[in-house]
C-alpha cells in the first residue's frame, strides 16, 4: 500500500527536455501545506496545470519506489515547514540506484561535459551521474568553502540574501553543462547556479531534482530554462 502523500509520475527518459514558465526569490524549502502523493498503484496521473513541467515517467515502478522512500518531516527546520527529507531514500539502495539510473537514461545521450551540483545535496546525486555519463563534476558552493579563484552570484531569500560560488576555470566557455539539486523550491539557487555557468559561456542544458514543489513557482524564475524532476508535490494532503 502506497503512502496516501505521494503522487506518482510517469517516466519517459527520451521524452524532450521542455521549457518551463517564469520563480519568486529562494527561502524555505517547503511549506506546510505541501507533501508528495502518488496515486493509486497501477495507475499514473501528473498534476494538473502543469504542462510545461518536464517530469519523470516510469511504468517501471522506480519513481514510485523513489517517492515511497522520501519522508516528510513536519516543522523542521522550523515550525510551519514540512520538510522532504531524502536522508532515507539514501537509506534505500535499489531507490538511489533508480533515482541515479533516471537521470543518467536522461541524459547520458546530450553531450553534457559537466555536471555542476549544488552545496549540498546536489554533491550526493551529481557524482553518480557525472561518472556514468562520461562527465566532469564542479561542485557549486556556499561562500568561503572552495580555495583558490572564485565567482560569485548573489541570490535573495525570504529574508536577505544568499550567494554561492564556482571556481574560475571549472567550468569553459564550450561546456554543456547539467545542474543537479535534490529539490526545487522557490528557484533562487538553481537561478544562481545557471547564472554562474552563463557568465563564463558555458551552456546549461538542463536542471536535474529528485523533487519539485509546484505551487512554490519555483520554474517561474528560471525563466525559459529547462528543468526536469522525478516527483512533484501535491499540495492537497
Amino acid at each position: 500500500m502506497l503512502p496516501s502523500r505521494f503522487l506518482l509520475l510517469p517516466h519517459c527518459p527520451t521524452a524532450p527536455a521542455l521549457t518551463p514558465t517564469p520563480t519568486p526569490p529562494g527561502g524555505a524549502r517547503s511549506p506546510s501545506s505541501v507533501a508528495l502523493r502518488f496515486g493509486s498503484p497501477g495507475g499514473v496521473r501528473l498534476r494538473r496545470g502543469r504542462g510545461s513541467a518536464a517530469v519523470a515517467m516510469a511504468s517501471d515502478g522506480r519513481v514510485e519506489r523513489i517517492a515511497s522512500s522520501i519522508r516528510a518531516i513536519p516543522n523542521f527546520p522550523k515550525p510551519g515547514i514540512l520538510f522532504q527529507d531524502i536522508t532515507t531514500l539514501l537509506l534505500d539502495p535499489q531507490a538511489f540506484r533508480d533515482t541515479t539510473d533516471l537521470f543518467v537514461e536522461r541524459y547520458k545521450d546530450k553531450d553534457i561535459t559537466v555536471v555542476a551540483g549544488v552545496e549540498a545535496r546536489g554533491f550526493i546525486f551529481g557524482p553518480p551521474i557525472a561518472l556514468a555519463i562520461g562527465a566532469k563534476f564542479v561542485p557549486i558552493r556556499k561562500p568561503k568553502k572552495l580555495p583558490g579563484e572564485v565567482i560569485s552570484e548573489e541570490y535573495s531569500l525570504e529574508y536577505g540574501t544568499d550567494k554561492i560560488e564556482m571556481h574560475v576555470g571549472a567550468v569553459q566557455p564550450n561546456d554543456r553543462v547539467l545542474i543537479v539539486d535534490d529539490l526545487i523550491a522557490t528557484g533562487g539557487t538553481l537561478c544562481a547556479a545557471a547564472k554562474l555557468i552563463e557568465r563564463v559561456g558555458a551552456k546549461v542544458v538542463e536542471c536535474a531534482c529528485v523533487i519539485e514543489l509546484p505551487e512554490l513557482k519555483g520554474r517561474d524564475k528560471l525563466g525559459d530554462m529547462p528543468v526536469f524532476v522525478l516527483v512533484q508535490a501535491d499540495e492537497s494532503v
